[in-house]
C-alpha cells in the first residue's frame, strides 16, 4: 500500500484561500482523470467540501507523488502553486488511512461530530468509481471510512460532541437562545437545493417556521424539495418554489435566509441586503459605527454630519507619506509619535497631508538643503500644527464609543464555499450573518466531550485492522499462485500415472487422486497460514517476495491473480 493525501481544509488555510481553491464539479472530475493520468499515480479520489479539498491516490514514489499532486491541485484550483504551498497537508500510508478515518467520524470537523461528512465521503467514492479512478486500495479505504464512521455515532456520544454544520449555524444565528423558540413563527428563505440547503429547509421545519420558500437555478429541484417539505409527516410547515430572480423581492418578507449553492460569485451583494432590509423596515440599513475605514461607515459618517479623521486603511491614506501598515490599528497616524524620527522634508509632507492639502517637496524646489532648509521646514510643521490642532497630540489610542447595535430583523446563514453572501454584510445593522468563517472562529474553543476519546480509539483499532488486512491481501495473490501451480503439478503426476498405469478403473484414479490432493493441501496448509499472518504485521510485506522466490512462481501468474481479483472488485462494488 503506497497511499497518499495532499489536501487543505479549514485547521491549514484560512477561509479566504478555500474559497479561492474550491473545486465544482466539473474541476474534480477533471483532477480526477488527470491524476490517474499522472505517472506516480494507479488510483485517486477527490474528498471536497465547503472546509476541505483532500486529493487522495496509490502511488508508486512519495516524493514524485506528492510534488505531482501538489501541482494538480494548484492547477484545477486556480491557486498558484507558490501560494498554495504553505496551506497544504501531506499524509502517506497508516497516517493517510488515520485521517481519512478521523474525517469521517467528525473528529477533523469544523464541528465536532458532525455527520454530514459521511454522505461526502460516500459521494467522493461514487464518483470515483463511476470514473474508474478507484481500484482495489481506494475502494477498500473508502469503503472501511465509511463503516468506521458509522461505528463511531452508533457506539459513542460523538453526536453530543457536536452539533450539525446547520444546527450549529441555527444557534449562532438565534445568539445562544433555544433554536425551536427562536424560529417558531418565523418566514424562512432557502436558496439552493442541494444537500445542505435541504438539511437546512428540513431543520428550519422541525424547529417550527410558519413558511419556507425555496429558490433554485433549476427550478424543478426547488419545487421537488418544497414538496417533500409540505408533505412531511413530522412538520406543518407551508413550502412553496420561486425561481432565482424572485429572491430579492422574498428577502425583504423573509426572516431568516440561509444559503448554499454552487455558485462562484456572490448571490447576496451588500447592496442587495440593504435594500431587502430598507424594503421591510422602511428605514436606513447603516454600517455598524464601530467599524471606520469601510465605505459603508464613511456614508454613515457622512449623513451624520460628522467629519472623521484619516485613519490607517481609509481612503485619505494615499497620500499619506507614513508607513501606514506600520501604524497599529486603535492610534492615530496623526500625533507626535507618528512623526518621531521623520526628516524635514517628510515632517512638511506630514504637516501639509494633515491639513488637506498637497504634500510637496520644498527641497526640490528651493534646491536648499541642511540645517537651515530643516528649519525653515519644522517652521512651517509647527505652523501647520498650529492651524490644524492635530499634529501635537500624543498618539494613543482613539477611545470607542460602544453604539448598541439594533436588533436584527434579517438573520443570514451562508453555508457556502465559496461564500453567498457578501461579507460586508456583517457590518450593517438590522442584519446577523453567519457565515463558514464566524463558525469556524466559533467552534474554535467549543469543549470536547469524553466521547471523543473513544472514537480516536475506535479510530485507532481501525486504523490497526485496516493495515493488517491490506497487508494481508497483498500477499493473498502469491499465496494463490502457489496453491494454483500446486493443483498443476498434482494434474500432472495423475497423468503421468495413468500412462504408466493405463487400466486403473475410475474408483482407484479417483481414490489416488484425492489421496495426492489430500498430501499437497496438509503440506501447504500450515505455511499459506502463516505467512498470511506473518504478513499482515508491520513490515510483513516482504514475505511475498520471499514465497515466490522459495518456490519460484512465475511473477506473470501472480500479477494475473492479481488483476482477477481487482476486475471481480470491481464488478462485486456496491454503496456502503
Amino acid at each position: 500500500m503506497s497511499l497518499l493525501v495532499v489536501g487543505l481544509s479549514h485547521r491549514s488555510a484560512p477561509v479566504s484561500v478555500l474559497e479561492r481553491a474550491s473545486l465544482n464539479a466539473g474541476a474534480q472530475l477533471k483532477l480526477l482523470q488527470d491524476t490517474v493520468a499522472a505517472e506516480p499515480a494507479a488510483e485517486a479520489a477527490v474528498l471536497a467540501t465547503c472546509n476541505r479539498i483532500e486529493l487522495y491516490a496509490d502511488v508508486d514514489k512519495f516524493h514524485a507523488g506528492v510534488a505531482e499532486l501538489s501541482t494538480l491541485l494548484a492547477q484545477h484550483s486556480g491557486v498558484g502553486l507558490e501560494e498554495l504551498t504553505p496551506y497544504l497537508y501531506v499524509h502517506y500510508e497508516d497516517r493517510a488511512v488515520h485521517h481519512l478515518f478521523s474525517v469521517a467520524c467528525g473528529l477533523d470537523s469544523m464541528v465536532v461530530g458532525e455527520g454530514q461528512i459521511l454522505g461526502q465521503i460516500k459521494d467522493s467514492l461514487a464518483r470515483a468509481q463511476d470514473l474508474h479512478t478507484a481500484g482495489r486500495l481506494l475502494n477498500d479505504l473508502f469503503q472501511q471510512a465509511l463503516r468506521v464512521g458509522k461505528r463511531a455515532h452508533s457506539e459513542t456520544g460523538i453526536d453530543r460532541a457536536g452539533q450539525s454544520l446547520v444546527t450549529f449555524g441555527l444557534e449562532q444565528l438565534s445568539a445562544g437562545a433555544d433554536v425551536q423558540q427562536w424560529a417558531r413563527g418565523k418566514r424562512a428563505l432557502v436558496i439552493g437545493a442541494g444537500s445542505m440547503s435541504s438539511l437546512a429547509a428540513a431543520t428550519l421545519a422541525r424547529a417550527g417556521v410558519a413558511e419556507i420558500v425555496v429558490a433554485n437555478r433549476t427550478f424543478e429541484r426547488a419545487e421537488r424539495l418544497a414538496r417533500i417539505l409540505s408533505e412531511g409527516d413530522d412538520t406543518d410547515v407551508l413550502a412553496r418554489a420561486v425561481p432565482m430572480d424572485s429572491v430579492p423581492g422574498e428577502l425583504t418578507r423573509a426572516d431568516v435566509a440561509v444559503s448554499c449553492t454552487g455558485a462562484t460569485g456572490l448571490v447576496l451583494t451588500a447592496d442587495a441586503v440593504v435594500a431587502s432590509v430598507e424594503g421591510r423596515t422602511g428605514a436606513p440599513a447603516v454600517a455598524d459605527t464601530a467599524v471606520r475605514e469601510t465605505p459603508v461607515r464613511e456614508t454613515a459618517v457622512r449623513e451624520a454630519g460628522e467629519t472623521p479623521l484619516p485613519g490607517a486603511g481609509s481612503a485619505a491614506d494615499e497620500n499619506c507619506p507614513l508607513d501606514l501598515p506600520s501604524v497599529p490599528s486603535g492610534f492615530s497616524v496623526m500625533g507626535e509619535a507618528a512623526v518621531a524620527g521623520m526628516d524635514a522634508a517628510t515632517l512638511e509632507q506630514h504637516g501639509a497631508w494633515a491639513a488637506g492639502g498637497t504634500a510637496v517637496d520644498r527641497t526640490r524646489e528651493t534646491g536648499r538643503s541642511g540645517p537651515e532648509a530643516d528649519a525653515e521646514l519644522i517652521g512651517a510643521l509647527a505652523a501647520t500644527a498650529t492651524r490644524v490642532g492635530r499634529i501635537p497630540e500624543r498618539r494613543r489610542p482613539e477611545p470607542v464609543v460602544e453604539v448598541p447595535r439594533p436588533e436584527p430583523v434579517l438573520f443570514l446563514l451562508d453555508l457556502a464555499m465559496p461564500r453567498d453572501v457578501d461579507a460586508a454584510v456583517h457590518r450593517l445593522a438590522g442584519v446577523r450573518l453567519v457565515d463558514i468563517e464566524s463558525l469556524a472562529d466559533a467552534s474554535a474553543d467549543a469543549p470536547m466531550a469524553a466521547d471523543v476519546d473513544m472514537v480516536r480509539r475506535i479510530v485507532a483499532d481501525e486504523v490497526t485492522a485496516f493495515g493488517a488486512a491490506q497487508r494481508a491481501a497483498h500477499i493473498t495473490p502469491t499465496v494463490v499462485a502457489l496453491r494454483s501451480m500446486a493443483a498443476d503439478v498434482v494434474a500432472g503426476e495423475i497423468a503421468r500415472l495413468e500412462g504408466r498405469l493405463p487400466g486403473l478403473d475410475d474408483k482407484h484414479r479417483a481414490e489416488i487422486t484425492q489421496t495426492v490432493k489430500r498430501v499437497v493441501d496438509k503440506l501447504l496448509h500450515a505455511p499459506t497460514v502463516r505467512v498470511k499472518q506473518l504478513a499482515a504485521e508491520p513490515g510483513g510485506a516482504g514475505y511475498a517476495d520471499a514465497l515466490r522466490t522459495l518456490f519460484d512462481l512465475d511473477q506473470e501468474t501472480v500479477a494475473s491473480v492479481s488483476r482477477a481479483e481487482n476486475s471481480t472488485t470491481e464488478k462485486n462494488r456496491g454503496p456502503a
